[in-house]
């Protein structure tokens, strides 16, 4: 991989600051990583492995949720920065777990990137005061869009750093690294999206919800079934619990004002 153009650098800049912002905004899905590692990839060409590398960290940060006063790792951050690293490596799929392993990191350093923009961030809540005391609302609309600038520049700026890296340096450093320690990290890698899909397991796991994750495991073992088909499977499995769901809660013996066990696939199990 040789080193980025002038027009790439600045649409992966472009991407990185989009992505900054809707971390805040949650509006485009930007900070996503299979969105924002399908976007660098696409800006520089590499669009394959980057998918690759999304779809890996996704499943990582399906268990990353904001709870009270914690706050969950920085996705759009080790999305764009891991993105870049591997792009820049130029070690195609074999870079993969290598990038999912620096983002780990890089996700829980964007926590103090977060909270520096959050702090510098409270001034400008005390303009937006002091410009509704006046009565001023072009003042808070520009305030507002400033404070999500800052966000959008959390991101930008580390992106811009990693950019400046000559794509050789990259690639020598990651090259010159021990058999030993690109195994390990690719080992840690796995066990990371291992940890991410428990947590989102765990969050989700009743007695409706197993009858459905079992088949789908084994269904996923069927080698002669695509993605594609897989994913066919499992949106009809989801209208059908939809659709029994609402009849179990409208029936005599649903979970509604008649009473019933709060299953509504029991309850209407149980009708027969």
């Amino acid at each position: 991989m040789s080193d980025l153009n002038a027009i790439q650098m600045i649409l992966v800049v472009i991407v990185a600051f989009f992505a900054g912002m809707d971390g805040i905004l949650d509006q485009f899905q930007f900070h996503q990583p299979l969105v924002a590692c399908t976007l660098i990839g696409l800006v520089t060409g590499n669009l394959e492995i980057s998918v690759m590398l999304g779809g890996s960290l996704q499943m990582i940060a399906l268990g990353w949720a904001n709870v009270g006063a914690a706050i969950a790792p920085d996705a759009a951050l080790a999305s764009i920065a891991s993105a870049i690293i591997l792009v820049l490596g130029g070690q195609e799929q074999a870079g993969i777990s290598t990038a999912i392993a620096v983002a780990i990191p890089l996700a829980v350093a964007g926590l103090f990137l977060t909270m520096i923009v959050r702090t510098l961030a409270v001034p400008v809540v005390h303009g937006m005061d002091k410009a509704a005391e006046s009565g001023s609302y072009r003042q808070i609309e520009w305030l507002h869009v400033l404070a999500v600038c800052m966000q959008g520049l959390r991101i930008a700026i580390p992106a811009g750093a990693l950019l400046f890296i000559p794509a050789t340096t990259v690639r020598q450093f990651l090259e010159s690294m021990p058999d030993w320690l690109n195994e390990g990290m690719e080992i840690g890698g796995g066990m990371v999206v291992a940890v991410g899909y428990a947590m989102v397991i765990n969050m989700m796991s009743s007695r409706e919800v197993w009858p459905f994750f079992i088949l789908g495991f084994a269904i996923a073992a069927v080698t002669d079934l695509t993605l594609i088909a897989i994913g066919a499977i499992g949106i009809a499995l989801a209208l059908i619990y939809i659709s029994l769901s609402k009849q179990g809660g409208s029936s005599q013996g649903g979970s509604g004002n008649n009473g019933g066990s709060g299953d509504p696939l029991g309850d209407i199990l149980n009708d027969y």
